[in-house]
């Protein structure tokens, strides 16, 4: 066994092993705010239809997260330490839930290769019922409606500020209601 980074008292017993600064944490933060802030600048800002463009809002999400990414540094800095700790429902020293953990992801990573071909209301049905999931839900039923609900509503609200997102159900599904006659 290795003893390697820890240290021994004079009674013998070990003390742990000194604690390592997550710095690469903050500066990670950073690096992402800073991406988004990179990105930013090549979308526009504003709009002739409305007020607010489509860069505003990867501005401000990459500004805060420069700022959360320097906090994080400074409280590194003084000494805050990030160790699990007891919530209501969970131990600190639990182990990950996994399938979780990889259902939570898929719910990300899905409406990059589903949202073109089925459209805004059907993926955020889908990835918000596998979120619902990831947290324990078993109402199957009544999250898809409920993801149904959110996608549409966000669908219309978009389309009415003049913001195009596509057919409303993607391009594959129009091409099935036009092969049925719809």
């Amino acid at each position: 066994m290795s003893t390697e980074g820890q240290t021994t008292n004079e009674g013998g017993g070990r003390k742990a092993a000194p604690y390592r600064r997550p710095y690469w944490l903050g500066a990670l933060v950073s690096a992402m705010g800073a991406l988004w802030l990179y990105n930013a600048y090549f979308l526009p800002q504003g709009a002739r239809y409305a007020a607010i463009g489509p860069g505003l809002f990867v501005t401000i999400a990459g500004a805060g997260l420069l700022i959360l990414g320097i906090i994080l540094m400074v409280q590194i800095h003084r000494g805050e330490r990030f160790e699990p700790q007891d919530a209501e429902d969970a131990a600190a020293d639990a182990p990950m839930d996994r399938n979780a953990f990889l259902i939570a992801l898929l719910a990300v990573v899905l409406p990059i290769i589903i949202m073109r071909p089925f459209g805004l209301p059907i993926t955020a049905m889908i990835a918000f019922t596998l979120v619902c999931r990831a947290f324990g839900s078993r109402a199957w039923v009544v999250n898809l409606i409920t993801g149904a609900i959110i996608g549409a509503l966000a669908w219309f609200l978009f389309s009415r500020l003049g913001l195009q997102l596509g057919p409303f159900f993607g391009q594959r599904s129009n091409t099935l209601f036009a092969f049925l006659g719809f």
